[in-house]
């Protein structure tokens, strides 16, 4: 094939000047008449930036998965269930954002080449094939009526959000028999064009499950702040039992309640109301007027609290074009997904009555499927499991995501526990695997990770090149793929390059970042104390801290293992030596004269978060560092592990054998109950995001702590079966592993333990 041929990438010859500047939606369509009823018809499709596929108007699928400059993936998928005998209309809606970072979606990569491919066929019960190529017979047209909107002027890593006017021409577009008037030959790119070597080129297949889609209903109308209309009324129009007619010139505003926080797809259908104004504002919560800390965050309390709080957030707004019907109504579907738990629902009619048709969303998420369950002494634990696994849920799609509302990246250190929530409840790696590759191919020259990525913008948190390490030996022990680690070790060598050529003459790790405006963000955790320097102990501030030291070691620890997995037992050795170096270097220049350590050499602070790291990695001796933990935990003063660092200092309470003390830390989750959350929040103090999947901890530690069901070699070769209980009385359970599924359960009694288990046959128990 010569560079001058032509390839299956497809765009608008129209495409320049402001849509080069702004986020737009392209439409494209093309008819197939087919003699017969098909026996198969699979299509391979990719865009840049994101398409949504509709088969004779049904929406069959939306793509490609997360990429980047590197890498980008195509869809292969089945239509044949949409297609019939006859006119058939396959029709692509394309969203591309602006090749400019800042102008667009941080975590979806775009190339300077925008484009459509699509290639397949479709092949009838009579054996005939009517190949399906995206060329330049395929019709499109810009469509400029929907705008994408930035959500805040300085931080605004979404550009979701829309104001959109209903256009008369664009009904039916998606079905066979449209007419075409105000549409364009597409243009298709030659291959010197679209060279193979770089994105969206460079195609290759999708890694991950399709994301469901489920049919779901509103609960009902939460309140009724200015209407006509009963909450009967309202009620049965949410359930799809009746339409509302909304009188000219007037204002209808409700509430409306989800039931849960809920990530999905808008649908809006409408009759008439020319010109009338819809605006859909997405919600987690009832805040308060207060605003709190030093990001002046709105207090929360109880999230249904609608007596003395009130709704904010991001909205849709949609301009009725008024050629709606009850039989064809006129359609509003935002593109992206929304997450909410509440939707403030306000219209003002114009000069026509408008029918409220139907409004209702899909569901959608990755297909996470929950195999183990847990019951254990501690009531509370059944609702905190239940707001866990739905946080979870909701912060996995296309990957991983610190949280669906504000951000929906992929940060490595809340990648590291997701994770090992999902290991311990699924057994499904296909998520972490593609994470994995993904933060790969962010590393930098000096040998860091960007802190989240896919992500089109730098931005690097040291420490947290430290998780991702973690995350490998994670996946070691359960899966025990060899080749995996051999895939991601240069890499995990690289990240223990740059803290090695970071010490300094002392011995340990050096002033390597500062508060979020530098260079490099030394974030450790959002400690109310730690809110002033953007979550970095202040004691960087004078210098070097001593958690980016403790990291480095436990880095090393865990690559020693990974290194004694492959055989490099010379590589593994000198990684220990090295760890043992940088720990004599902290006893000598961070531990204070009370013996503990401190959050940077020679200051006299001092976090729970050092005295964590320096037990786990055996810096201080286990009696050392029991008492040192047990200070932080009984008396006031030390900065505390938030929800993010629970896990980490749950390791430590178990580790140091005063793991019952995690009843008081379980008050954190405890409250979020009594508050009506439906899934875990960002922070205690900070508690921006009602849905932070780092807080999912209940997932871990009730199957792999409490139940004690974890791998004792790679690969899950041998399980050890050693529950801690804690304060809990008794457990019981079953908790999916890669070679089947193991039952646990244990009872106090006189003191001791009883314990019954039965494993998968051919598996070895370990104690």
């Amino acid at each position: 094939m010569g560079y001058e041929d032509k390839n299956n990438w497809i765009w608008s010859e129209n495409w320049g000047g402001e849509d080069l500047e702004v986020p737009r939606i392209v439409l494209f369509r093309r008819e197939y008449l087919l003699k017969e009823k098909t026996k198969a018809a699979v299509l391979d499709i990719s865009a840049d930036t994101r398409y949504k596929l509709y088969v004779n108007g049904k929406l069959a699928e939306t793509g490609p998965c997360k990429g980047d400059r590197q890498v980008w993936f195509w869809d292969r998928v089945d239509i044949t269930k949409w297609l019939t005998k006859g006119e058939n209309a396959i029709a692509v809606s394309v969203l591309r954002y602006p090749e400019d970072p800042t102008k667009g979606n941080h975590g979806m990569f775009r190339t300077s080449t925008p484009g459509l491919y699509v290639k397949g066929s479709i092949t009838d019960e009579a054996g005939e094939e009517y190949p399906v190529l995206s060329d330049s017979s395929w019709k499109c047209r810009i469509d400029k009526k929907v705008r994408l909107l930035k959500e805040e002027e300085h931080f605004a890593p979404l550009c979701i959000h829309e104001e959109a006017s209903g256009d008369p021409s664009l009904s039916g577009w998606r079905l066979p028999g449209y007419k075409e008037e105000k549409w364009e030959n597409a243009f298709s790119y030659v291959e010197a064009q679209m060279p193979k070597a770089v994105s969206p080129g460079n195609l290759l297949p999708r890694p991950i499950p399709y994301l469901y889609r489920k049919n779901r209903k509103y609960k009902g109308i939460m309140d009724r702040k200015k209407s006509i209309f009963s909450q009967e009324e309202w009620g049965d129009f949410l359930h799809g039992k009746r339409a509302l007619c909304i009188p000219e010139n007037t204002e209808e505003l409700v509430e409306i309640d989800a039931g849960e926080e809920m990530t999905g797809y808008i649908y809006l259908g409408l009759g008439g109301g020319k010109n009338a104004e819809i605006q859909l504002m997405y919600a987690e919560s009832y805040i308060q007027d207060e605003l709190v800390g030093p990001a002046k965050v709105p207090l929360k309390k109880d999230r249904t609290d609608k007596e003395n709080g009130h709704l904010d957030g991001y909205k849709d707004i949609y301009h009725a074009g008024g050629y709606g019907t009850e039989e064809v109504p006129e359609t509003y579907e935002p593109y992206w997904f929304r997450t909410f738990r509440f939707i403030q629902l306000r219209i003002r009619t114009g000069k026509e009555p408008l029918i409220l048709n139907r409004l209702d969303y899909e569901e959608t998420g990755y297909p996470l499927k929950v195999k183990t369950s847990v019951e254990v002494s501690d009531e509370s634990m059944k609702d905190i499991w239940e707001i866990s696994e739905r946080t979870l849920r909701r912060c996995m799609h296309e990957t991983y995501e610190d949280c669906p509302y504000y951000e929906q990246l992929q940060y490595v250190m809340d990648s590291r526990t997701q994770i090992l929530y999902t290991y311990a409840v699924s057994g499904d790696d296909r998520l972490a695997r593609k994470c994995m590759d993904d933060l790969c191919r962010s590393q930098r020259y000096d040998g860091l990770l960007n802190c989240c990525y896919p992500n089109c913008n730098p931005n690097v948190i040291p420490g947290f090149s430290i998780y991702y390490i973690l995350m490998v030996y994670d996946h070691m022990m359960y899966f025990g793929d060899k080749e995996l680690v051999r895939e991601y070790m240069p890499c995990i060598e690289k990240i223990l390059d740059f803290f090695r050529k970071n010490l300094i003459l002392e011995g340990y790790v050096g002033q390597v970042g500062s508060v979020i405006s530098s260079r490099f963000w030394s974030f450790i955790d959002w400690a109310d104390e730690w809110n002033p320097t953007s979550g970095m102990p202040p004691a960087g501030l004078k210098g070097a801290i001593t958690m980016e030291s403790l990291l480095y070691i436990y880095g090393l620890q865990h690559g020693a293992k990974l290194m004694e997995f492959l055989g490099r037992n010379e590589d593994a050795d000198y990684y220990l030596k090295e760890a043992k170096e940088v720990q004599k270097a902290i006893l000598a220049f961070c531990m204070g004269s009370n013996g503990m350590i401190q959050d940077g050499p020679g200051v006299e602070e001092y976090s729970q978060h050092c005295q964590v790291f320096a037990l786990l990695t055996d810096t201080v001796d286990k009696e050392t560092g029991r008492k040192n933990l047990l200070k932080t935990v009984e008396e006031p003063g030390y900065t505390q592990c938030t929800v993010a660092m629970r896990f980490y200092l749950f390791r430590a309470l178990e580790k140091a054998g005063i793991y019952e003390y995690s009843k008081k830390y379980w008050d954190s989750w405890r409250n979020m109950l009594k508050l009506h959350c439906t899934t875990c929040i960002e922070s205690d103090a900070y508690s921006r995001s009602e849905c932070h999947a780092w807080g999912a901890l209940a997932l871990y530690e009730l199957p792999s702590v409490i139940l004690g069901v974890r791998p004792a070699e790679p690969g899950y070769k041998s399980v050890r079966i050693a529950p801690v209980p804690g304060y809990m009385i008794y457990a019981s359970g079953t908790v999916v592993i890669p070679g089947g599924e193991v039952w646990v359960r244990w009872t106090k009694e006189d003191g001791s333990l009883k314990l019954e288990y039965k494993v998968p046959e051919g598996i070895k128990v370990v104690h």
